[in-house]
């Protein structure tokens, strides 16, 4: 079995995208907290579930065919 891994193993190989990445971590040290800085701003929000609960409680069935005019 090691024969075999040794066959497929590929040591030194490195796409030309993982280069670019490694490149520009290395311009922007900084890259990565920036990063994260941005995903908290638009991502990592505090949810209040009981503001959602009722939020959902005051909601109003949908009709089963929205353009259909109400019947009595």
């Amino acid at each position: 079995m090691s024969i075999l891994l040794n066959i497929f193993r590929r040591p030194d190989y490195s796409s030309e995208v993982t280069q670019f990445i490694e490149q520009l971590k290395q311009k922007q040290p900084d890259l990565e907290a920036r990063q994260r800085a941005g995903r908290a701003l638009l991502w990592d929000k505090h949810v209040d579930r009981e503001a959602w609960s009722e939020f959902r409680d005051g909601e109003i069935a949908q009709q089963p065919y929205v353009y259909q005019n109400k019947t009595r």
